[in-house]
């Protein structure tokens, strides 16, 4: 297969593939239910506040259900371009019925639901913009900032790529030294884990350019937020009409789930 190829919707909308993912559910959320809830922690939000927080290409749902923890009276949009994601991420969201509801959404368009609220209290995604060419992340952005209230954030966990090829061997280094049949499976990829790593590798870029992909939307206190070798939680804050700019929203801004 071409590596320029795009295989993202063939792999997403591949039933197989969805219900292979969703069998490693288990395994996925153990390793990554710490990277979610710090993502849901930089929310400036209250434990008791009612807000409403879009999860953009939200898969099955994982990094919204940490936000939805956290926050007891907060509700969830869901986006993602896959119905088979969308079916089994209304298995894995059903203990927050009432609390979230799924939007089809490609985001390889500009051409944003009109069930997506205009206003938005907060942004959040999860390992799903690192498969945006490098024109929509930018797009992306600035879609996200226009339709953020005043002080409200946008964060991004995903991965990130180096062009420094000594950072690039580091990291692979010392994932190799965590998981030592990572380099036998590197070597060894069958058709369809070669295919999706290629798919998962195609459009990655260092974490400088998206940073500025932000800044030239508007946003303000872009930091990346947490980091582990490639990969990382970055973003920042719409900024807000108060003269803090670390004034949180409550009350509920955006529209509700109901």
């Amino acid at each position: 297969m071409d590596p320029s190829t795009d295989t993202n919707a063939a792999i997403w909308k591949s039933e197989e593939h969805v219900r292979s993912r969703a069998a490693r559910a288990e395994e996925r959320e153990r390793e990554n239910a710490e990277r979610w809830r710090v993502l849901g922690e930089l929310l400036p939000f209250g434990e008791q506040d009612a807000f409403t927080f879009l999860d953009l290409g939200a898969g099955t749902g994982s990094a919204a259900r940490a936000v939805l923890d956290l926050y007891p009276r907060s509700t969830a949009i869901l986006s993602d371009f896959s119905p088979q994601m969308i079916a089994v991420g209304e298995e894995e969201m059903a203990a927050f019925a009432g609390r979230y509801r799924y939007v089809e959404f490609d985001m390889s368009t500009s051409t944003w639901p009109l069930e997506i609220p205009a206003v938005l209290d907060a942004v959040v995604s999860s390992m799903c913009i690192h498969h945006m060419p490098d024109h929509r992340k930018e797009g992306l952005f600035a879609e996200v900032f226009a339709r953020l209230a005043p002080g409200g954030w946008y964060l991004n966990y995903d991965a990130v790529s180096s062009a420094d090829p000594v950072v690039a061997a580091a990291w692979e280094r010392t994932a190799d030294r965590r998981d030592p049949e990572a380099a036998r499976k590197r070597l060894h990829r069958t058709p369809e884990e070669l295919a999706r790593h290629e798919n998962h590798v195609r459009y990655l870029i260092p974490l400088p350019q998206q940073l500025a992909y932000l800044a030239a939307a508007g946003f303000a206190g872009i930091d990346v937020y947490w980091k582990h070798l490639d990969d990382v939680i970055y973003g920042g804050q719409r900024p807000a009409q108060q003269s803090s700019a670390l004034a949180p929203i409550t009350g509920g801004q955006a529209a509700s789930v109901a």
